[in-house]
């Protein structure tokens, strides 16, 4: 069955430009435009990462992989896709706080508001601009739907997939975050982006936990976001000791990329850190039951793991700190009804007895 075709409402004469425009106005800081078959490599890739197991326990890549691999298949009526982005630049370092035992380091995207909400607000002002100037039917998304927004930004010429996976940009550098807009309407494309790593590996180099098998492959099962975002349970006791302090996500990849010389700042100001999690005190955290928790991240993006997962991480971080002021936090922790929260609690007191006793 042919797809239903939507008349525009309005003159299409300068509709690009003028969605372009409004998406600036919008907040956004680039817009581009592609089809939504036009990541065709997407479905091997995919199919090879999954093979090798390299999704750990992110199971709804794997079950929803036939809508992740072909954008066309989620929604065959949409013939473009508008790709968004939106800076989140960070105005300090974000490795600043690595190293520094008695504190934490907290991605650079979680240290406020959550982004979903808020790329989505302006997403759907977008989509209800698009339908007022040029009818069509229109879905929105950002980063909770089976949607390959990197393929898709690359295809957009949004950036490309550098050697980290992740969407690097000539003009915002890594730090953006991605929606968009699919639209039964045919809007005029963009080129497609290329490939400008060249022989550069600093992403590469600088992941504590050597999580890239091979430039643009990530098994995830190794990267520390994915261990103290994504994984259930206590982590492979080999790996603990390389995530440092870092108690949610980790940014060392894309810090590394020297495009980031680029990156503009980010407009939103609450995107902006708060002064409560540029280095929060690992001993505060530690202590943080199920109510403290979702009041100290009320409205962030940490609330959707839990405490319990918060803690376990925080833990861990503790135990890598050797620091013997930690030690009675820790052991507080040791009988915690959660059985991961109650491992990384012992763990840590064995690492920092070890540390005392002057033991590997």
């Amino acid at each position: 069955m042919s797809p239903k075709v939507f008349m525009p409402r309005k003159n299409m004469d300068d509709l690009k430009n003028r969605l372009v425009a409004r998406a600036l106005e919008e907040g956004f800081d680039a817009c581009r435009i592609c089809r939504p078959w036009d990541v065709g490599h997407v479905p091997e890739q995919l199919a090879a990462f999954l093979d090798r197991g390299y999704h750990g326990q992110m199971g709804w890549l794997a079950e929803r992989s036939h809508w992740r691999g072909a954008p066309e298949v989620l929604w065959p009526e949409a013939r473009s896709v508008i790709v968004l982005g939106e800076s989140y630049t960070p105005g300090e370092d974000p490795r600043a706080t690595i190293g520094q035992p008695e504190v934490g380091t907290i991605s650079v995207y979680a240290r406020n508001r959550d982004y979903h909400d808020l790329v989505k607000k302006r997403l759907k002002r977008l989509a209800r601009w698009l339908i007022d100037e040029a009818g069509g039917e229109v879905k929105v998304f950002v980063d909770t739907a089976p949607v390959p927004e990197k393929p898709l930004g690359q295809a957009a010429g949004l950036g490309w997939q550098g050697k980290h996976t992740n969407l690097v940009s000539r003009d915002l550098g890594s730090w953006f975050f991605i929606g968009s807009v699919f639209s039964t309407l045919e809007i005029e494309t963009d080129l497609a982006e290329i490939d400008h790593c060249g022989s550069c590996r600093a992403c590469l180099d600088a992941c504590p936990t050597d999580a890239f098998p091979a430039p643009y492959q990530l098994d995830a099962r190794r990267c520390i976001s994915y261990l103290t975002i994504e994984h259930k349970g206590p982590v492979d006791e080999g790996l603990r000791p390389l995530m440092g302090n870092r108690i949610y996500g980790c940014d060392d990849c894309l810090a590394a990329c020297p495009w980031n010389k680029f990156a503009v700042a980010a407009r939103e100001l609450r995107y902006h850190a708060r002064e409560d999690l540029k280095a929060p005190e690992l001993a505060a955290l530690a202590t943080l039951d199920d109510g403290g928790f979702r009041e100290m991240f009320s409205g962030s993006p940490i609330k959707r793991i839990g405490r319990d997962r918060f803690v376990r991480n925080v833990l861990y971080a503790i135990g890598n700190s050797a620091t013997p002021e930690l030690k009675p936090m820790a052991q507080a922790l040791c009988d915690d009804p959660d059985a991961a929260v109650a491992d990384a609690a012992r763990w840590a007191v064995r690492r920092l007895e070890s540390d005392a006793n002057g033991l590997e």
